[in-house]
Parts: C-alpha cells; sequence; structure tokens
C-alpha cells in the first residue's frame, strides 16, 4: 500500500487538506494507494512559493541545471523498478510494458540534459556600431498536469524539458497514478534544489484551480475535454497552454499488402496497453480486396491474447484502468452494434473482479458511428471496408482530431499521398509505433497543441527576449 505525501515549496507532507483519494488495482479492485487532496488554498501557496524560487533557479547556470537533471535522471534509475511495479498496481499495464515506460522516461531526462546546453539564440545583423541578438529565457513557473497511461514517460518529458530550461514546475499526476507520479516527484526532487519542483495531488478539481492560477505555462496531456477547459483557464490568466489531447488515430490498409503482415500491426496498434495509448489505433479503413484475409487474421491475433493481471510475467492484455472506463468502451461497442457492426470476437464484460476487456474485434462498421469518429481508448478494433485508397484517406481524415495516423501500403505515390492529405501531426508509413530518437509531435485540432517531445519541447518552455545595444549618442563605447 502506497501512502502518498505532497511536495510544496520544498515541504514533504506539506497540505492534504482538502480529503483523501483512494486508487483500486484494476486487476482484482483491492487498495493499492491512499492520496492526500489539495484545497484551491494550497493549490495557491503552492503557486506563491514557486514564484518566489522562479528567480533563482532561472538563473542557475545551463550547464548547473543539466548537471542537476543527469542526477535526477540516476536517480530515477535507481528507483525504475519500483516506479514500475507501482505503475502496473495503479493502472494495469504488463509489468514488461511498465518497464519500458519508465527507461523510455529516463532516456528522455538524460537527452534534455545533454540538449539544452547547447541551444543558442540568434544573432541579428543590423548596423555596425550596435549588436542585436535573440536570447532564450525560461517562461516562469510551469503546471504540468500528467495522464495515467504512460505516467513516467509522459511526466519525465515535460518535466525533464520545463526544468532544464529553467522554469520551476507544479506537477500534478493523474489521480489514477498518483504512486508513480509521487516516487517520480521523490527521485527527481532528490537532486534539484529545494523549489525547484512541487507536487499536488488530489482530482480535476485540484489541476482546475491549478490551471486557473497565475502560472506561466499549462502543459497538459490527457483528454480533450480537459484541454479545452484548460485552454479556457490559459485565456483567462494569459498562460501559454502546451496540449496533447484525445485522438481516434486511423490505420489505412492498401490493396497491395500481406493481409497477415497488416494485421499484426493493425493488432499491435489497437490491443497494445489494452489500447490505452494516445496514438492507439482506434479506427481501420482496409481495402475491400484484402478485407476478408485481414479481418480473419486480426481475428486470431485478438483471440491468441493472454489476458490476465499485469504483474503476471504471461499477460499480454491487462485490464483496463478502471470499471468506469470499462463502461465508456462497452457502452461504444453496444452501440455499434445496435447500429448494424458486427463483433468478430471479443465485445463482453468478464465475470470476476477487475476491469479487464477482452482484445475485440468490430466489423461491418460504418465511418459515421460513435465508436469510429469517437475516442475509445480501449483494446478495440472497427473495421470499415473501403473500395480505393483515395477512400481510405479521405475517411481518415474526416476526424476532429488530428494526433496521428498510419497507412500500410507497398505504393511509394501512396505514402507520399498519404504523408502530405492526412492532416495530422504525426503519418506513420508500414509500421504503427516507432520513429528516431528525438523525433517531436505536434497535434492539430481536437487534439492539442504546441509540440510535445523531441528537441522542440524545449523552445516550448522557453521565452525569448530580443535585444538591441548601440553606443550611446551614436558614438562609440
Amino acid at each position: 500500500m502506497y501512502t502518498v505525501a505532497q511536495l510544496i515549496g520544498g515541504v514533504w507532507g506539506a497540505g492534504g487538506a482538502g480529503g483523501e483519494l483512494v486508487v483500486h488495482d484494476p486487476a482484482d479492485g483491492s487498495p493499492v494507494t491512499t492520496v492526500p487532496v489539495a484545497t484551491a488554498d494550497e493549490v495557491a501557496k503552492a503557486v506563491e512559493a514557486a514564484q518566489e524560487t522562479a528567480t533563482e533557479w532561472a538563473g542557475t547556470a545551463p550547464a548547473d541545471r543539466a548537471a542537476a537533471l543527469h542526477r535526477a535522471a540516476d536517480a530515477v534509475e535507481a528507483a525504475a523498478e519500483e516506479l514500475a511495479q507501482a505503475t502496473t498496481a495503479e493502472m494495469g499495464k504488463p509489468l514488461d510494458d511498465a518497464r519500458g515506460g519508465v527507461a523510455a522516461g529516463i532516456g528522455t531526462l538524460r537527452q534534455y540534459a545533454e540538449l539544452a546546453p547547447v541551444r543558442g539564440g540568434r544573432t541579428l545583423h543590423g548596423g555596425q556600431s550596435s549588436i542585436d541578438f535573440m536570447a532564450p529565457e525560461p517562461h516562469g513557473v510551469v503546471a504540468a498536469i500528467t495522464p495515467w497511461n504512460d505516467p513516467v514517460a509522459v511526466s519525465c518529458g515535460l518535466l525533464g524539458a520545463a526544468l532544464v530550461t529553467g522554469n520551476v514546475v507544479l506537477y500534478k499526476p493523474s489521480e489514477r497514478t498518483p504512486a508513480t507520479g509521487w516516487l517520480l516527484a521523490k527521485a527527481l526532487d532528490s537532486a534539484l534544489p529545494a523549489g525547484a519542483l512541487s507536487l499536488l495531488t488530489g482530482g480535476g478539481e485540484v489541476g482546475a484551480a491549478l490551471a486557473g492560477q497565475a502560472v506561466d505555462v499549462v502543459a497538459h496531456v490527457g483528454s480533450t475535454a480537459t484541454g479545452r477547459q484548460i485552454a479556457a483557464a490559459g485565456a483567462r490568466t494569459g498562460a501559454k497552454v502546451l496540449l496533447e489531447n484525445g485522438g481516434s488515430d486511423a490505420l489505412v490498409v492498401d490493396s497491395d499488402v500481406d493481409p497477415v503482415w497488416a494485421a499484426e500491426q493493425a493488432a499491435l496498434g489497437c490491443f497494445a496497453n489494452a489500447g490505452q495509448i494516445c496514438v492507439a489505433v482506434e479506427r481501420i479503413y482496409v481495402h475491400r480486396e484484402v478485407a476478408e484475409d485481414f479481418v480473419d487474421a486480426l481475428t486470431q491475433r485478438a483471440e491468441a491474447l493472454t489476458m490476465g493481471p499485469g504483474r503476471d510475467p504471461g499477460t499480454q492484455l491487462g485490464p483496463l484502468v478502471d470499471r468506469r472506463h470499462r463502461d465508456h468502451v462497452h457502452g461504444q461497442v453496444t452501440a455499434a452494434t445496435a447500429e448494424g457492426a458486427r463483433v468478430r470476437t471479443g465485445g463482453t464484460v468478464p465475470d470476476g473482479p477487475g476491469a479487464f476487456y477482452p482484445a475485440t474485434v468490430v466489423a461491418d462498421c460504418r465511418h459515421e458511428m460513435t465508436l469510429v469518429r469517437e475516442e475509445t481508448f480501449g483494446p478495440v478494433a472497427p473495421v470499415i471496408v473501403v473500395d480505393s485508397f483515395t477512400e481510405g484517406l479521405r475517411c481518415a481524415a474526416d476526424s476532429p482530431y488530428g494526433l496521428a495516423a498510419t497507412v500500410l501500403t507497398g505504393s511509394m505515390s501512396h505514402a507520399q499521398r498519404a504523408w502530405r492529405e492526412l492532416p495530422v501531426g504525426t503519418v506513420k508509413v508500414n509500421s504503427v509505433f516507432g520513429g528516431a530518437p528525438g523525433g517531436a509531435a505536434q497535434p492539430r485540432r481536437g487534439s492539442g497543441q504546441g509540440f510535445g517531445y523531441g528537441p522542440e519541447l524545449l523552445d516550448e518552455f522557453s521565452t525569448v527576449k530580443t535585444v538591441h545595444i548601440e553606443a550611446p549618442g551614436g558614438g562609440h563605447w
């Protein structure tokens, strides 16, 4: 059982007068974490304390901030197994996947520690007797509100980039994975000066109170509905808002690919982490010429997955994060079948404890169904048959979201069309996941705004000051 404490103004155990939350293991319903809830007054005090610390941390030399982040990465690495175990206990993903998320977070911290000190401004070419330059500076106070589905990897990206660029951070982890956030904050805080990082815990009301405060940047990864509320709060306070929000990522399967290989890609995209990935495949447009073999192979892949608690070594499909979310997923599947879709496998709520839901393949879907149009965030593969690659691209582009999309094709011209025509931040060709180190993502539409990840995130957490200097009276110094 984890007992979480808050960190405010360099003091552990501060605050929490708003009550207590209990997080339950989604595999068996047992309690795993008790969490203090911050009050609005405590949030305001945390912001005030951060503002008092901001100038000192901003004035620290970039190389010294980078060295501190390297030490923080060492501390997170020392706590890696504990962080992975906490992630699995709180949100259910298979333990090896949780370990991979922690490793990714450590790598991100080290990447930012290396990149930040070598970032520079620009020199402008003006008059011979003057000097003009543009210098990056920290914004000041950053509120980072992070999700539960990959809590360490995502948090390390936001926290690492914000801290190493000289900002102080108020960190609010998801109420579904607060012990993971607490363990991460403890590791980071051990390498940072007091007050550079604060930890606030609780539910959505704590995040709303934080977003409404006089902070300089609010960075949020989570649902589109919450992101819109944060954007509205930022419009009132003047804070810069960075958002990576919901998505309904499409997979387009061309007529010239091996349908069995395509089904393997689709299964990975739809069922990894029980579909609880920001860039999971949420809708599949498959060419009619390969559709039958594709659906048969995808159904076989789904039925072959071993479902069980994330802590069990043989588990390939863990539970959903909680039963409330399972109800959402199952509700979308049920609505689709009522509208004429056909469940090929899965689609039923298992008996017994926990929030398990089987890998589900839904055939005969139509583009206008809620299961296709809206984010499901579960292990569900809705399949829509199309008559051409052009139709698949057109349907993939027709979405209120703009996070990512994948095409599977043997045609270079089709691949070129796809990346040019799909209105999303990331297009993947012939691989649902993957990418080079340092890759960035810039979501569009209802999926958010601003760069997330990559070197560009360092720029997002920096502001630029332009300076013009010339000698007095037009003379010489």
